[in-house]
């Protein structure tokens, strides 16, 4: 089996106490500032860009890191305080991947 995984580790953030419902509104925010910047990327925002190509898909990169910084934070959240095994929802979520057929 040739699956293909991106990974990357990120902190626990310090001296925050973030809440499920904190955590879910900075989510939402991250992603706005995402889909932002794709649609400067798409020209989707009337707007004149005045930045290239690799300028912006190096912005829409940190846009997404900032979404997955706060996603891991969320993890946390949901073990530090709703005692959820992440491992074991990983290990399932990519159960349901395999059974969807989006992977082998």
């Amino acid at each position: 089996m040739d699956m293909k995984y991106k990974e990357i580790s990120l902190p626990r953030l310090n001296n925050l106490t973030p809440s499920l419902e904190s955590t879910t509104l900075k989510l939402m925010e991250e992603a706005g500032e995402l889909a932002q910047v794709i649609g400067k990327f798409r020209g989707l925002n009337g707007e004149n860009v005045n930045m290239s190509d690799k300028e912006i898909t190096e912005k829409i990169a940190e846009e997404l890191l900032d979404v997955a910084q706060v996603a891991v934070s969320m993890m946390f959240v949901l073990e530090e305080s709703y005692d959820i095994d992440i491992k074991e929802q990983l290990e399932q979520h990519i159960n349901k991947l395999r059974n969807k057929g989006y992977i082998k």
